[in-house]
């Protein structure tokens, strides 16, 4: 094993020594993997951690734009070769991380994709009235009360164990990322499903989590978004929609109904009140759709 290999064998086993989450892990993995095989050539050894330099690393991103990768995708593998040098400079294998005197690239500003609260009641109604034949019909609908009822985080949601919910006060225990917990309450709709479903649940012996699938075992991060996109594009008609844009949704329409900001933000578990303005902006655009639609000073003028 190459001791760069070797170093981020290391650097996997401490994240996990500190709980990083599955989905941090897998993708820390994939993204340190390639990343070494690409300084791997073939019948020869790479380069030792001790001896990367700003100018590998750039001609790497160098090789990940010419890819096709998108910005998004180059940002969070430059993250991961940062986070594994910080810890080989913690361990003292390399004296310094060069690897943050290489610049991140800018990702452009998109604002999220959101369903209108017509749009989105609309789904949920369809899936409570049974439009759709499903085996699991009760689970599949507290799946979607529990993201837009509650903004979660697709991961937050398929992590809930049965004894992180008080369902006399309708409150939830919610880990976030980085394992960080916060209350989340639920409300009438959300409590009806659950209890729907807590009637029909039928699980393994010792399975504590909540969303099963059908043997009974922990409803999987990529069953749920499945189940998401089925509904979305059977029902609503639209295939783009994603467990992300029901949170997208949440935070959205609490904000048009009169929500401040700080209290979104404790919502949705946002370490930075920076991420969670970006919701201002999409009601902002909402408004100026509004007012472009409705005023007549705003309307343009037809020709005579």
């Amino acid at each position: 094993m190459s001791d760069l290999a070797a170093g981020i064998e290391r650097y996997l086993t401490e994240l996990r020594v500190r709980n990083a989450s599955p989905h941090t892990l897998r993708n820390y993995t994939t993204d340190l993997e390639r990343f070494a095989a690409y300084f791997t050539p073939k019948d020869a050894e790479p380069p030792t951690p001790a001896e990367f330099t700003p100018l590998l690393l750039r001609e790497w991103l160098s090789h990940l734009y010419g890819e096709g990768l998108s910005t998004v995708s180059i940002r969070r593998k430059l993250a991961a070769v940062r986070s594994l040098f910080d810890f080989l400079a913690r361990e003292g294998t390399i004296p310094t991380n060069i690897a943050r005197l290489v610049k991140t690239p800018k990702a452009p500003k998109h604002l999220p994709s959101v369903p209108t609260a017509e749009q989105t009641n609309t789904l949920l109604d369809d899936i409570a009235a049974g439009k759709l034949e499903r085996a699991l019909p009760e689970r599949d609908l507290l799946i979607f009360e529990l993201l837009y009822g509650c903004g979660l985080r697709i991961s937050e949601l398929v992590g809930l164990n049965l004894e992180d919910f008080d369902r006399s006060e309708q409150w939830i225990r919610v880990r976030g990322k980085g394992r960080k917990e916060r209350q989340v309450p639920y409300g009438g709709k959300a409590a009806a499903a659950l209890d729907a479903y807590m009637a029909t649940r039928q699980a393994q012996v010792g399975e504590h989590g909540l969303l099963l699938n059908r043997f009974g075992k922990r409803l999987s991060d990529r069953g749920a978004r499945d189940i998401v996109k089925l509904y979305s594009t059977m029902l609503a008609g639209d295939s783009s929609l994603h467990p992300h844009s029901l949170r997208h949704a949440f935070a959205t329409h609490l904000l048009s109904d009169g929500a401040d900001l700080r209290s979104i933000q404790e919502l949705l578990g946002h370490s930075r009140l920076a991420t969670t303005q970006k919701y201002t902006q999409v009601s902002l655009t909402d408004l100026m759709r509004v007012y472009d639609d409705a005023h007549p000073k705003a309307r343009k003028k037809t020709a005579s």
